[in-house]
Parts: C-alpha cells; structure tokens; sequence
C-alpha cells in the first residue's frame, strides 16, 4: 500500500479567514457550534475543524450556503477577508 500524499492549498490564508468568518458569525448569533453543526447536517467536529485557524478543511460551495442561511446572512460576508 502507498502513502498518499498530503494535500496542498494554494489558498491557506483564505480558507483561515473563511473559518474565522464562520465563527464570528456564529458567536455572533449565539449559536454553539453544536447547534450549527445540527443545522447543517454536519458532525460538530467537521464545524470545529472548518472553524479552526490551524486546519484547512476543503468544504463545498452548497456548504457554505448551508451555513450562511442558518446564520441568517447573505454568503458573501463569510468571503469577506481582510487586508
């Protein structure tokens, strides 16, 4: 059996700042990331790690959506980044 090779993001910083995005919102909004996770249909860990600075984790575009619409935010602000 081969090891695969690990995977590589030509977009680390944006995939950061879109995690970090989710979060603010989510806290924000004062849901857990249980909560969201649930609204989602997505497992608390596999919010954790889309929110967390130090992963990336590739998730889709119906994803993010998802998450938008139970924040009650348009998609865009999460694609928001800072300078």
């Amino acid at each position: 059996m081969s090891k695969s090779k690990p995977i590589s993001f030509d977009n680390v910083d944006k995939f950061v700042e879109l995690g970090l995005n989710i979060s603010y919102y989510r806290k924000r909004k004062g849901i857990t990331q249980e909560k969201l996770a649930e609204m989602i249909g997505i497992s608390r860990s596999h919010l954790s790690a889309i929110e967390a600075p130090n992963i990336i984790k590739a998730f889709s575009i119906e994803l993010l959506f998802d998450i938008a619409n139970a924040l009650e935010i348009e998609p865009y602000k999460l694609l928001m980044f800072r300078d």
